[in-house]
This record gives structure tokens, C-alpha cells and sequence, in this order.
């Protein structure tokens, strides 16, 4: 056998590999490549930026509003803007054109066609009055699952609805900060003063009991100090999304992980996992806004818990593999174990002093195959049906071209003009991700409607 012939990890000679190796790693270096990835992200970023270097959404055209936003023929939504001049017009590009509008405008068609419409339609998504914002977490420990990408269409897709969207960022990575164009200074940008809030809270009542007992209180620092001062609308910024705003993340977000366990050490009656279910009720923001969704990091970490513990829908990402399902498996597992230990030590207490216990509960949790291949994954997609059964969910998030084509220009599918590609094509494209987005919206109008009937009944 020649040597050409042989596998390329058996033809390797010591001194090319010492001559290619280069100079040893250094911590100086790690910070040179840091500053080339963050010139290169700016520089990608960048693409999707309009000439004054903020982010606008793409115009959507009457072809595309009657198809998928407010079921009209189009024939009848133009004879509705002729008889309504003070409605948005749109704008055309081209005599005689195609009519194009912001999503702005499109919602407030969609506001005049749920007043003034056919009955027998459904213009308005489902919502009912008086009852909190639902808050949905995408999460699961294993990384490259499609998560935040999960995370990030469906919360285009339920603004694409009519839905007022928030978006949570709880990874230090800030992945999803970045989909929606956020510029996050420092961690006083992101979760991390809400969490410090809800401990400074809790010392403070703590501390009042001290006085009652003649004991010493407990100093808040400054850090504490600054976050009384914080609440959850300060943190809150627009997007180039009319209707979804967000709360970012940034790289120092990451350091509530290490003082999260400190604070609760020094009190262990916290309740920690509380704190940004707490914030967002105190602060009036389940009110203001229809879904809340939280990315969280590809880790169970204390965030990760607060995402988790604040959420009323689980949804878990994973890909039709076996590392996969056995990754999600035991990141359920850690989710069992992390909750059940919760439970055990404040119910302990709880059954002592014959208080209510505390018993965690979530609307729904589906687990959901993203990047779907059917020719090459059915068969295991199959099975994992078989022993998860409701747990996932039956729609299989296709990967399509169209994906990595948007991904390319830095935006979301909804985000890409059909124009780049064609009706046809984009038409496509999107099925899939619209499945997922019905798939999540019957969890969703179903979770509102029992609560609206147990209200209901309630009342009766």
C-alpha cells in the first residue's frame, strides 16, 4: 500500500505538526480572540442594520398579510381600505404596485377588522380579560438543540398574531439579545438587579424580626442598596419589533450564578426560585404584556431554576438523536431531583408549622424534535414518541433551506422577505415553524381557557 493511500492521521510527520503548531496559548491571547470574534459579530450584526445602525422590520405586502396575519380575501381588503381612508393605506413601490405595510399598521388593521368584521371570524387572537400574562420557558442543558432559535420565532411568531410579547434573556451569552438587536451595557441591564431586589426584600423583612428580637440586623451593601432602587420596568427596552420588547443579557450576567448561592447561604428562608416570578407580578409587567418567554442557559444553574419555577409552559428543544434523547432524559431527571428537593425542604417546615405546602405545577411541558430529517431520523423520532407519548410533541420542526438562508442575513425566518427567495419557496420555508407555532398556541389557549373556566366556576 502507498503511502498516499493511507488514512491522513497515519502520514503525519513531527516536525510539519511542531513547525504548524505556533506559539504556545496564553491568557493575553484569549483576549485577542475575544476581540476578533467581537469584531467579526459586529461586522455580521451589522448586516441586518439600516444605514443609521438601528434595526427595522422588513414591510409585509397584502399578498402575505391576507395569507397569514388577518383572513381576508384580498379582494375585500382593499374594498376596506377604499372605504376607510383614515385606515394605514400602505405604500407602494411602483406605480400601481403592490400595497406594503409596516407591522404597526398591520395591527392596527387587525384591531379595526376584530371591531368592525364578520362575527363569524376570529381576527383577534384568543385572550381572555383580567387573567396574567403566561410565561413560557425554552430550556434544556444540552447545548445546539435549537433553543434559542425555538425561543426567539416563537416569540415573532406570536407578535406576527397579535400578541404583546416580552422576551427574557437569562443567558450570559446573549444569543437572543442579539435576534433582537438589544445593546445591554452591564449585568444592572439584565435579570440580575430583580434577583438582587427580591433578596434585599427578604432582608429587610428578616431584618425587621431581628429588631423584634433585639437582635442586630443585617447590612444591605451597595450592590443590594443599588437594586431596591431597580424595578423590572427599568430594565425593559423596545425592539424593531413594534410588539415585542425585551429584557437582555450580557457575558456578567453569568456572575449571578456565583451570587446567587452566597445570599441564599446567608439566608436560607430565601426563596429563590421566587424572585423573578415575584419581580415581573410586583412590578406590574404580567399585566402589560400576553406571553413572556424565557431563554435560558444550556445549564440547570440557578437561572436556569428561576426560569423554570417562574414558567407555566415547559417547552424542552431536542434533535430526533440518541445523545439527544439521552441528554433530555437526564436533564428531566436533574429537573426532578432539583424541584423534588425544593419541595422536600420548604414542605418539611411547612407540615411542621401547618402551613400549606409547596407543590410546583406547570400548565403543560412538551419536549419538541427541532432540525428534523425525515428520510434519516423517522424511525427514532418514532420511538421517542412511543415512550414520551403527550410529553412530545407530534410536530417535527423541519430543517429547511430557508433557515439557513435567514440565518445568513442575521434575522428569523419572519424576519426574511419573501422577495429573496420567492412565494413558493418561502411559502415553504415557514410551514414548518408555523406548525411549531400552532403546536405551542394550543398549549397556550388551552392553558388560558381552563384557567378562565376555573375562574369561572370559582365565582359561581
Amino acid at each position: 500500500m502507498s503511502s498516499d493511500a493511507l488514512p491522513p492521521y497515519l502520514r503525519l510527520d513531527p516536525d510539519q505538526a511542531a513547525a504548524q503548531l505556533g506559539a504556545p496559548a496564553t491568557t493575553a491571547g484569549f483576549g485577542a480572540i475575544a476581540r476578533a470574534c467581537a469584531a467579526g459579530r459586529a461586522d455580521l450584526a451589522s448586516r441586518g442594520l439600516e444605514d443609521d445602525g438601528g434595526r427595522r422590520l422588513r414591510l409585509f405586502s397584502t399578498w402575505e398579510i391576507c395569507r397569514y396575519l388577518i383572513p381576508v380575501a384580498q379582494g375585500h381588503f382593499r374594498r376596506v381600505l377604499k372605504q376607510n381612508p383614515d385606515l394605514p393605506q400602505g405604500k407602494s413601490e411602483t406605480e400601481g404596485g403592490a400595497k406594503w405595510f409596516t407591522l404597526d399598521e398591520v395591527l392596527r388593521l387587525r384591531a379595526h377588522f376584530g371591531a368592525e368584521g364578520s362575527r363569524a371570524k376570529k381576527y383577534l387572537p384568543y385572550r381572555p380579560e383580567g387573567l396574567p400574562a403566561k410565561l413560557v420557558a425554552v430550556a434544556n442543558f444540552k447545548g445546539g438543540v435549537g433553543k434559542t432559535s425555538t425561543c426567539a420565532h416563537l416569540a415573532m411568531s406570536a407578535a406576527l398574531d397579535g400578541y404583546r410579547v416580552l422576551v427574557i434573556d437569562l443567558d450570559s451569552q446573549g444569543s437572543m439579545t442579539s435576534v433582537f438587536g438589544g445593546k445591554v451595557e452591564d449585568e444592572w441591564e439584565t435579570v440580575f438587579p430583580l434577583i438582587a431586589r427580591h433578596y434585599g426584600e427578604h432582608l429587610r423583612l428578616e431584618n425587621r424580626r431581628r429588631a423584634d428580637r433585639g437582635e442586630a440586623p443585617q447590612p444591605l451593601d451597595d450592590t443590594l442598596g443599588d437594586a431596591m432602587e431597580i424595578s423590572a420596568r427599568d430594565l425593559i427596552k423596545t425592539t424593531h419589533w413594534p410588539n415585542i420588547d425585551l429584557i437582555g443579557a450580557q457575558l456578567n450576567l453569568y456572575w449571578a450564578e456565583f451570587q446567587i448561592p452566597v445570599w441564599r447561604m446567608a439566608a436560607r428562608g430565601w426563596k429563590l426560585w421566587d424572585a423573578l416570578t415575584d419581580r415581573l407580578a410586583a412590578d406590574g409587567v404580567l399585566d402589560e404584556y400576553d406571553i413572556v418567554f424565557l431563554d435560558t442557559p444550556p445549564a440547570l444553574g440557578y437561572l436556569t431554576i428561576n426560569g423554570l419555577a417562574a414558567a407555566d409552559i415547559l417547552l424542552v428543544p431536542l434533535g430526533a438523536s440518541f445523545l439527544e434523547f439521552d441528554s433530555t432524559g437526564r436533564f428531566f431527571d436533574m429537573l426532578h431531583a432539583t424541584f423534588g428537593s425544593i419541595e422536600e425542604g420548604e414542605n418539611m417546615a411547612a407540615r411542621a408549622l401547618g402551613r400549606e405546602q409547596l407543590a410546583f405545577e406547570w400548565d403543560a411541558v412538551r419536549a419538541v424534535v427541532t432540525r428534523f430529517d425525515a428520510t434519516q431520523q423517522a424511525e427514532l423520532a418514532s420511538l421517542m414518541q412511543a415512550y414520551l407519548g403527550q410529553t412530545l410533541s407530534p410536530h417535527r420542526q423541519d430543517f429547511t433551506a430557508l433557515i439557513g438562508q435567514a440565518g445568513e442575513q442575521v434575522q428569523g425566518i419572519y424576519e426574511a422577505d419573501y422577495r429573496d427567495f420567492n412565494r413558493e419557496t418561502y411559502a415553504r420555508g415557514r410551514e414548518t415553524f408555523d406548525a411549531t407555532y400552532a403546536a405551542f398556541k394550543t398549549l397556550l389557549v388551552g392553558a388560558w381557557r381552563r384557567d378562565e373556566t376555573a375562574r369561572r366556576q370559582a365565582a359561581e
